[in-house]
């Protein structure tokens, strides 16, 4: 018998003093029941399924959110789950298949002699430079063809060996990186080869709170007894098995908002390079009204509110994800601006031309700052008031990547998960 009436809502009860941001942990915690869900459940389309697995990034800045620290508290977790098959966080694109290859396993179907045959895996990964060679091709290929998790037999071949025969591959990753490495590592190109848009990025730039000594304001005893509940009922979760199924009121739902997604696009996904994300959005809802479900009931069924609920969190990262998007395959100058724009935010609005030079010469030039400056002014992103000699940067209600249009009642995502109570 379950502990937890939602198993994320008790994860963000038990996360609620890190200064990490709430968003990490939800889906960090996302992350986690995928992990023990594996391909045990899925949502059957007769062409296709939809299984939960996802490819989660968290991005910040070095030292600022804990990105390392969050991944790591709920990936721990899954020890307890028994049959939970990690993979490196260093490895080649070989390395992936044959750690994939060797974790097969026959799950047997209840009331039956029959067994599925499927190879599943969970990488958590501190830093994402270490498992991700964005210029090894194949790695990409690999990673974007293994996310569909399809029922299918994957065939690897590998010149000094037998064939690698993976059967029903499922891929479950949840690394960090920061957005230098990011704008460093990454190109175009591989927004459009279609790996991107199967990624969630989940951005932090901000501390969430100050806490200097954690172990001052959480008791040990109830940190622990929190941390059983959750073992116990992760445990529990990992044993469903068995196709979802949608329930009349979420099929009447998933069918008015594909049409809404298709006919009526919104303005802050207009961007051409979105275009492959809008094609995947409805998988990531799919995936994620899954992973809602299992927290909270065994029953195998979605709901509408499941749905709509999935479709909150997935809009809501869709600012961080055009923040990420503006990093990579960016031209300088519009790199440069973002990071000016950035340093004058985190100073109030306001922020002396010298000072916001010193800040900027460590990545710009003379030439580059004057420019990303001009360029800023005349996009409206900035304006600039003289007062005598001194001449002041100003930030204005423009937005370099503006949010989504909210939805009536869109809250945080502490504030979703309590209001599902």
């Amino acid at each position: 018998m379950r502990k937890c009436k939602n198993w994320l809502r008790t994860y963000a009860e038990y996360t609620s003093a890190s200064e990490a941001p709430a968003q990490m942990h939800f889906w960090t915690g996302v992350s986690v029941l995928a992990g023990a869900l594996q391909r045990r459940v899925w949502l059957d389309q007769r062409f296709f399924q939809w299984t939960p697995n996802f490819y989660i990034i968290l991005v910040g800045p070095p030292g600022i959110v804990g990105k390392s620290t969050t991944l790591r508290l709920g990936h721990l977790l899954l020890n307890y789950v028994d049959g939970i098959n990690f993979g490196p966080d260093s490895m080649t694109w070989q390395g992936l298949s044959q750690a994939m290859a060797e974790a097969k396993v026959l799950v047997p179907i209840e009331g039956t002699s029959d067994f599925i045959p499927m190879s599943c895996v969970t990488c958590s990964v501190s830093e994402l430079g270490t498992f991700l060679r964005p210029e090894d091709k194949r790695m990409i290929d690999v990673l974007t063809d293994l996310w569909d998790g399809q029922q299918v037999t994957w065939k690897h071949k590998v010149r000094t060996s037998e064939d690698i025969l993976i059967e029903n591959p499922w891929l479950n990753i949840a690394g960090c990186t920061t957005p230098a490495w990011l704008r460093d590592n990454l190109s175009a190109i591989a927004i459009e080869g279609g790996l991107l848009r199967r990624v969630l990025f989940v951005f932090g730039s901000e501390k969430r709170q100050l806490t200097p000594y954690p172990a001052e304001v959480v008791i040990r005893d109830d940190f622990k007894q929190i941390e059983e509940n959750l073992a116990h009922d992760l445990a529990w979760i990992a044993q469903l098995f068995g196709e979802y199924s949608l329930n009349k009121e979420a099929l009447a739902w998933g069918n008015q908002w594909y049409s809404d997604l298709w006919n009526k696009r919104p303005p802050h996904l207009a961007d051409e390079r979105l275009g492959g994300y809008i094609a995947t959005k409805q998988t990531h809802i799919h995936k994620l009204a899954m992973v809602l479900a299992a927290a909270q009931r065994d029953e195998l069924v979605i709901t509408k509110e499941d749905l709509s609920l999935a479709n909150q969190f997935v809009t809501g990262l869709e600012h961080d994800m055009q923040i990420v998007l503006a990093t990579i395959g960016a031209a300088p100058t519009s790199r440069h601006m973002a990071e000016m724009i950035e340093h004058i935010k985190k100073a109030g609005g306001k922020l002396n031309q010298r000072k916001l030079w010193q800040v900027c010469l460590r990545n710009m030039m003379p030439k580059e700052f004057a420019e990303a400056s001009d360029a800023a002014v005349k996009a409206g992103y900035l304006r600039i008031i003289q007062n005598g000699q001194e001449i002041n940067y100003h930030t204005t209600d423009e937005e370099v990547t503006p949010r989504p249009q909210t939805q009536p009642g869109e809250q945080s995502a502490e504030e979703l998960l309590r209001s599902q109570e």
